[in-house]
């Protein structure tokens, strides 16, 4: 399948793995790109911008195919070297970066001296058309389905996608609640040139993360996340379980919450060390989207890319069929 996503990163099919903090590891990144799409590093899953290089030497032992880093930019406490990160991507050869949160105007010309291509995230269409103006060469469009940072507009794919392809020129990527390929085909039809998968990709075999959180996604429907942060206008989707319950009934409670009251709770140490590592679904905030009420199994990627690009090419065929 030849779509203008798929020329510019060079990958057979329109497909991209989202960035996903501790998950995005050479592991899952070379498991998508030898399946044919386009696996992520995620760069500050790694402690320094060193261990990044390293990372990226290691994923290409396990792929000779593109692959590329994710880059998120977010205010923090303490100091984050986003441009010695950038730095280590592009020397390390990696030629397309994916950018989320902040405006990444800065990286711009050190991408562009390097051939190298910046897919930012957004999460509405005046982010998009924003990321659009100062140089980048696709967004990647996130529904308020997605796992992690809806934005706060509150606006489903169904609508959000149209409407930003209708103003968009650069090609756009459709994100959040995407899981197969009859959505693959939904997704090409309203405008976008491919998907950028996250929630799906861990449910897979070759995903970093204890086999438990991979089970509790196959067993969970699509009621099964919450929206936390809400209150401090920064929502993130989680899966719902006890933790998130109680960040909700904290964040429900009269008068301003104080991000101190939730900090424990939501430390993302403890997401990763007592979930994503040790396996206690219970025991920490875990990023999930609703695309979880369409896992049923826990595939290899090249079994899920695959049966996705049937699914698409079969629904596209059966509706075209219908024009007579």
């Amino acid at each position: 399948m030849k779509t203008k996503i798929t020329e510019m990163l060079g990958i057979e099919y329109p497909i991209v793995q989202g960035g996903m903090m501790w998950v995005g590891r050479a592991e899952l990144a070379s498991a998508v790109s030898n399946a044919g799409g386009l696996g992520i590093l995620t760069a500050l899953t790694q402690p320094t911008p060193e261990d990044l290089y390293r990372e990226i030497k290691r994923c290409r032992e396990m792929t000779d195919k593109p692959f590329g880093v994710n880059l998120t930019i977010l205010p923090t406490i303490k100091p984050v070297p986003y441009e010695e990160y950038a730095e280590a991507a592009i020397g390390g050869g990696v030629k397309v970066i994916e950018t989320a949160g902040r405006n990444p105007v800065e990286f711009i010309p050190l991408c562009k001296k390097y051939g190298v291509k910046v897919i930012h995230k957004c999460t509405s269409v005046r982010h998009a058309l924003k990321a659009e103006s100062v140089g980048c060469d696709a967004v990647s469009v996130d529904g308020f389905e997605c796992a992690g940072h809806p934005g706060e507009d509150d606006v489903t794919n169904l609508v959000l996608l149209p409407v930003a392809a209708s103003k968009l020129t650069v090609p756009m990527i459709a994100s959040g609640g995407i899981g197969n390929g009859y959505q693959l085909a939904a997704a090409l039809m309203l405008g976008a040139e491919g998907v950028n998968m996250g929630t799906r990709f861990v449910a897979t075999r070759e995903a970093p993360v204890h086999q438990n959180v991979k089970q509790a996604m196959v067993d969970a429907d699509e009621r099964q996340t919450t929206l936390i942060f809400r209150s401090l206008r920064n929502t993130a989707r989680v899966f719902r379980n006890s933790i998130a319950s109680e960040v909700v009934s904290i964040e429900a409670r009269p008068g301003d919450t104080e991000f101190a009251d939730l900090q424990p709770l939501v430390a993302g140490v403890r997401g990763r060390e007592q979930v994503l590592e040790a396996g206690d679904v219970e025991g920490g905030i875990w990023t999930a989207g609703q695309v979880i009420g369409l896992i049923n199994d826990i595939p290899s990627c090249d079994e899920l890319l695959a049966r996705m690009m049937e699914e698409a090419r079969s629904v596209i065929r059966a509706r075209a069929q219908l024009l007579g």
